[in-house]
């Protein structure tokens, strides 16, 4: 009986596997660190709850923008290794670095004076004071989670995923640890409730920073790179090209967060019960999508590598076999989300919860839907994946923006509240947004490596 896929696409599957796998589970627990901070504060109150999750969606939004220097990072890092250029390695690190920190010094004074702007937005005073507080806390850490985030993107470039891997596992059960004495005032600590979960995340960040820095630092495998030898020099050139090729990936990615966060306060005017279900199922999806998050990244680096040895057919080869496996964790994906949405659905709320017959339910809707959603958003993260292994990212922003915000958010409106499809139509405009995104993207990247 002949194998289901041709051997050299075996070959190709396990190269992407061996690197996609590590970092799946690097973002797999990165996502855990959200959760287990949503979970511990909503143990400790349901007003600290609402502050926290307040002030981490404004962080994160802060974050995504900042994040894009790490992507950028990547893809530079993987070519210049594959072309065995130590000193373009060192470089794209080096001021991947320094914008990060310069990003995260303009971005702070919005963090510290964030409770008048919270109080204008038409937040309650008490949530607005407390997330205030939160924020001016945590935004201490935008700088070391983004220098966080290009060490990992430098090291994932290198091959080296596996400790990228349990640098963040590790982060996971120190963030738990530092929860549990700051939140609710444990070892002679006073309780701060979502005061102490803003401490604990900067100081998990600054952990795992150093962590990271020490590895890259003193590796015998990894010492020619020089990393930090005179880190206070500027090298402009550098610093303009992974601007360049950063500032729109943040941009994109932003884009693509503000349709989701225009969703979910559109989906907020059908009511309480609606805004929860799409919350939990929301949730549901993000973990699954950081199967295809992995993927994408390998297949930054495989076709990065690839562009640095001048190899396009194996550049392409490669391509192919990182989509092909997307699309089949997105088949896998929708079995699970119609075989199991409301055991999904109900494992998010208490089994006595009074609205649960009715948050189940539809919960379970918007995950039905969500298989297609699942199936769309993999394939625009893979073609986003693709598309900065080759370093074109300034036509993806500009996809990516009109994709979600001229046809996404103004599909999802229609279908909800013109149509009559209420909390279905605005997950049908979210797919309606990807699938655009993905279309478009992938067709760019084919043709760019003629094909």
């Amino acid at each position: 009986m002949p194998a289901p896929f041709p051997q050299g696409f075996r070959s190709n599957a396990r190269a992407v596997l061996a690197l996609g796998l590590p970092l799946i589970g690097s973002h797999m627990a990165q996502f855990a660190l959200h959760v287990t901070d949503t979970i511990m504060l909503g143990w400790y109150g349901i007003t600290d709850l609402a502050a926290g999750a307040l002030g981490a969606s404004v962080f994160f939004s802060f974050f995504t923008l900042g994040t894009g220097y790490a992507n950028a990072v990547m893809p530079m890092v993987a070519t210049s290794a594959a072309a065995e250029d130590d000193t373009e390695v060192r470089r794209a690190t080096r001021m991947g670095m320094w914008l990060s920190i310069l990003y995260a010094l303009a971005v702070l004074p919005f963090f510290v004076f964030s409770q008048p702007l919270l109080l204008a937005s038409g937040q309650d005073p008490v949530i607005a004071a407390l997330g205030g507080a939160y924020l001016a806390l945590i935004g201490l850490g935008v700088g070391p989670a983004l220098l966080v985030m290009v060490l990992k993107s430098y090291l994932a470039a290198l091959g080296r995923t596996q400790v990228v891997l349990w640098v963040t596992v590790v982060a996971v059960f120190v963030n738990i640890g530092l929860n549990w004495v700051l939140i609710f005032g444990n070892l002679g600590v006073p309780a701060m409730g979502a005061r102490g979960a803003a401490i604990a995340s900067v100081l998990v960040q600054l952990v795992t920073l150093g962590a990271l820095l020490a590895y890259a630092q003193w590796l015998p495998a990894l010492r020619r790179y020089t990393l930090l030898a005179r880190f206070w020099r500027p090298d402009w050139q550098a610093l303009r090209q992974v601007n360049a090729l950063g500032l729109p990936i943040g941009l994109a990615m932003l884009a693509e967060s503000g349709m989701f966060a225009a969703s979910a306060i559109m989906m907020g005017w059908l009511g309480a019960q609606s805004l929860a279900a799409h919350s939990i199922a929301l949730e549901i999806t993000a973990m699954f999508f950081m199967i295809h998050l992995g993927l994408s990244n390998a297949a930054t680096v495989l076709v990065g590598r690839a562009r640095g040895r001048g190899d396009i057919a194996g550049l392409r080869t490669a391509a192919r076999t990182a989509l092909t496996l997307s699309i089949l964790v997105a088949s896998a994906t929708m079995m699970i989300y119609f075989l199991g949405g409301a055991f999904l659905v109900g494992a998010f709320l208490s089994p006595d919860d009074p609205e649960r017959a009715i948050i189940v339910p539809l919960g379970t809707t918007f995950v039905m839907v969500a298989a297609f959603f699942q199936l769309a958003d993999g394939c625009q993260a893979m073609a986003m994946g693709l598309l900065r292994g080759i370093q074109d990212t300034r036509m993806p922003l500009i996809i990516a923006a009109i994709s979600y915000w001229l046809i996404g958010i103004p599909a999802g409106y229609a279908l909800a509240f013109l149509a009559g499809f209420q909390g279905v139509g605005l997950w049908l405009g979210m797919i309606a947004g990807l699938s655009a995104a993905a279309i478009a993207l992938l067709m760019r990247f084919w043709r760019a490596v003629g094909v």
